[in-house]
């Protein structure tokens, strides 16, 4: 049911300003209904509506609460409202290089833009320039679990709508390990820490009533803990990878007491009902530039004052909870007030190869909240060089075909370069590996060819996809 949830109530306001101003911006904290309510009330009033969210598993759990479609990278669903269509913000990011003008979309949302993910920071200002040269009729609505709405409405040119939820108060219990863990180095975390972790999920199942969400850095840890606490209670896995059962699950009540182990994406993209208690690792996974590969990484960091709020306030969505926190009080106020976007850390090389396929090379036409690192900018345009993406300031035809293919520059080079045979390997490069994944890749695609896995099945439907791609266009001479 619906009709009980916050976002009803400035619904008829949020319509009315965007068909007066035709962007706007909504802030609502988690679980208010932001993300399912909104695209069905704007479908209802005769609008197409596109919804994009930053992560698939998102995109997977949003359209199946509406009924709807949706589309991520190598998978569609068609959904019983023909009205919403759910997609990743890079999915959003190909339809704008394929046709600017949207088709067939009358309104666009942008999903938990204060996560400051680069595809949709890129999506909003490539939306931005549509609705100035080429669609004023589009409408625009950003919107931000966070209540610092006033940055993005300057951005957009819109007005802000405020959606409060209910604010139960959460406890805090500071709950650091008895001894000194290292810090966190590239994807290596302390066992350590985990195994603290594991010991805190413990005393709040003891200490505490209601499901136990717990947050992790990655698969890894995840899958770490997981083990520590198998035969204790139910546990779920929920991170990009896990099946869709899973995924499912952990969006329903169970029936029974159960732990949740999550990434940051039950931050706010997901609301998992039933927790009445978090425990908090404290940790993040961030992207970075792996040099010596030369694509993108991630590696773990401590997480920002904002996030752990964020984290918080989960336990206190149905009622009063209780946050454990896995690190001293002391320390809290010297943890960063926000993450910083990954325009600001991330290899920027195919962030740099849209921009130019979209008319302005160095990205200083786009409307963006932080402009990118020159720095870093000047070397994804060099990069681009040496693969023939770029001449000068223009984009090349192959260029384009890379910007097209969906995966990092370089191995679009080697996709179009070998073509449809290069497929699988792409594929395999382009995936994140499992944790327990060989060093050696051809062991890793022999693996993958037998299938069996939730690794296996996105591999195949990643290569089929890529294959795809190499074979609908001519190489360029």
């Amino acid at each position: 049911m619906t009709d009980g949830l916050p976002i009803r109530h400035v619904l008829p306001e949020l319509l009315s300003l965007l068909d007066r101003h035709g962007s706007a911006v909504l802030t609502a904290p988690p679980g208010t209904g932001k993300t399912t309510v909104v695209p069905l009330a704007l479908a209802e009033s005769g609008l197409r509506v596109l919804v994009a969210e930053p992560r698939r598993l998102a995109v997977r759990a949003a359209a199946r609460r509406m009924g709807v479609s949706y589309t991520i990278r190598g998978e569609r669903h068609t959904g019983a409202n023909p009205r919403v269509e759910v997609v990743t913000t890079g999915v959003l990011l190909q339809r704008l290089q394929r046709d600017q003008e949207l088709p067939g979309v009358d309104a666009v949302i942008l999903d938990e833009c204060h996560e400051r993910h680069l595809d949709a920071d890129t999506a909003l200002a490539f939306l931005l320039d549509v609705r100035e040269a080429l669609r004023p009729d589009l409408r625009l609505l950003a919107t931000s679990a966070t209540a610092d709405a006033a940055p993005w409405s300057k951005l957009v040119g819109g007005p802000v709508v405020a959606a409060t939820g209910v604010a139960h108060p959460v406890e805090i219990v500071w709950a650091p390990p008895p001894r000194p863990v290292a810090p966190p180095h590239g994807l290596r975390v302390d066992p350590a820490l985990l195994s603290h972790v594991a010991a805190v999920v413990r005393r709040a199942l003891a200490e505490r009533d209601g499901d136990v969400l717990c947050f992790l850095p990655g698969v890894g840890e995840i899958a770490k803990v997981a083990g520590m606490l198998s035969g204790d209670v139910e546990v779920l896995q929920v991170h990009g990878q896990a099946p869709a059962r899973v995924q499912d699950a952990v969006l329903s009540p169970g029936a029974a007491r159960r732990v949740v182990l999550a990434t940051s994406v039950a931050e706010s993209s997901l609301t998992v009902p039933g927790v009445r208690v978090v425990v908090d690792s404290g940790l993040a996974r961030e992207p970075r530039t792996d040099h010596a590969r030369g694509l993108g990484s991630l590696t773990t960091v401590r997480v920002s004052r904002a996030s752990a709020g964020q984290r918080a306030g989960r336990a206190g969505r149905e009622a009063p909870g209780t946050v454990y926190r896995c690190w001293p009080a002391a320390e809290h106020e010297r943890l960063a007030e926000h993450a910083r976007p990954e325009i600001a850390l991330a290899d920027l090389t195919g962030f740099a190869l849209q921009a130019a396929c979209w008319g302005t090379p160095d990205a200083s036409g786009l409307a963006l909240l932080d402009p990118p690192p020159p720095a870093a900018m000047s070397a994804a345009v060099r990069t681009l060089e040496t693969l023939g993406a770029l001449t000068g300031s223009r984009v090349t035809e192959r260029g384009r075909r890379m910007a097209l293919a969906g995966v990092h520059p370089r191995l679009a080079r080697a996709l179009i370069d070998l073509g449809p045979q290069a497929a699988d390997v792409v594929a395999l490069l382009s995936e994140q590996l499992p944790r327990d994944a060989s060093d050696d890749l051809v062991e890793v695609w022999r693996t993958a060819r037998r299938g069996g896995t939730p690794f296996a099945t996105r591999w195949r439907q990643e290569s089929h996809r890529l294959h795809r791609t190499t074979t609908q266009t001519s190489t360029p001479h």
